[in-house]
């Protein structure tokens, strides 16, 4: 029964949350549907979301790899999103990204700020600067 909802949702098992990179935090979609379910569901939430828009062949972007993991891993009350903007073009699109990798910030659906660029420390200031102020 399970494999026939999850057919009918758009995925196997094997997709359920999409992923999450290696066990880092950092969720990753691959699904336009499930990235729209979890988007909705963080309206609701007060929580910092960090979306990482990259490709897999942007150099950038596998720079700053290693570097979100660890804010990620740092950060648990952040939720870390990838979006491989070849695979959801749709997704890219609405949120006008036109250089990876980009990181949009957002807390219930609502921009905060945006990184454009393999700015490490620039993104972990602002993480900090909006984390701070949801748990304060």
């Amino acid at each position: 029964m399970g494999s026939v909802v999850s057919g009918l949702l758009g995925g196997g098992a094997a997709d359920a949350s999409d992923s999450t990179l290696e066990g880092s935090g950092v969720n990753v979609f691959h699904s336009s549907e499930r990235w729209l379910l979890h988007f909705n569901a963080s309206k609701e939430s007060n929580q910092l979301m960090v979306i990482d828009f990259a490709a897999t062949w942007c150099g950038p972007c596998k720079f700053m790899e290693p570097a979100v993991k660890s804010m990620a891993s740092k950060y648990t009350d952040v939720d870390f999103v990838k979006i491989d903007v070849d695979e959801l073009p749709d997704v890219a699109q609405e949120f006008t990204v036109q250089a990876m990798p980009t990181f949009v910030l957002l807390k219930k659906g609502k921009e905060l700020e945006r990184v454009i660029g393999a700015k490490k420390d620039e993104l972990e200031k602002k993480i900090q600067k909006h984390r701070a102020v949801s748990n304060a």
